[in-house]
């Protein structure tokens, strides 16, 4: 089963193609495409809970720690370069990037590659996007998961309420040619997982 989450990934990125100027976050990242480097960090911690296929109700405890932001300008280059040369480009352009990591408890973290923050009516919207964790049978075998290359979150902050997000484990991501200016996040195999009970870490 495929789920698709339309406009999605990157939604910042759809505003800069319309034109419409974002406010920038500051706060520094690592690599040529991060912001200079800032002491400032949010770490947020929560449980991320399987809502159907094979791992429906399984939950998760995971830690998400942001160090940077991708400026807008680069991420409007991403974007071009998605539009341009697909999402092997794209990985290729950002897979140094080190804006932070994100975890499971008990498995090994991984960077950061993107991660972009806009305002929202009760909060913060908070878009990543980082190289997925590959099994070794699918390296091995080549199979159809490796189109489905990113993670993909998106985090809700939201003033005096509580925190709450999405995370597609398995992601493709590409221009969708029906929709100009939007893109289409395909998730592999179920549906996203619930990013609940988010707390910042003080």
């Amino acid at each position: 089963m495929k789920f698709k989450m339309l406009c999605s990934f990157l939604l910042t990125l759809c505003f800069l193609m319309a034109g419409v100027s974002l406010p920038t976050v500051n706060a520094g990242g690592q690599g040529k495409h991060g912001q200079e480097k800032s002491s400032a960090k949010e770490v947020y911690t929560g449980t991320a809970v399987a809502i159907g296929g094979e791992f429906g109700g399984r939950s998760r405890t995971f830690t998400l720690e942001i160090t940077g932001h991708t400026p807008d300008s680069q991420a409007q280059h991403d974007l071009e370069i998605l539009q341009t040369s697909g999402q092997d480009a794209l990985m290729k352009a950002i897979g140094k990037e080190k804006l932070g990591f994100f975890s499971f408890d008990g498995q090994l973290g991984r960077d950061l590659n993107f991660v972009q923050e806009t305002e929202t009516e009760d909060g913060r919207k908070i878009v990543v996007l980082f190289e997925r964790w590959l099994k070794m049978f699918e390296v091995r075998n080549g199979t159809r998961s490796e189109d489905y290359p990113f993670t993909y979150i998106e985090l809700y902050i939201k003033d005096g309420d509580k925190n709450e997000g999405s995370l597609i484990g398995a992601a493709k991501v590409y221009m969708d040619k029906r929709h100009p200016g939007a893109l289409d996040v395909e998730n592999f195999g179920t549906y996203p997982a619930r990013l609940m009970g988010v707390e910042q870490r003080k």
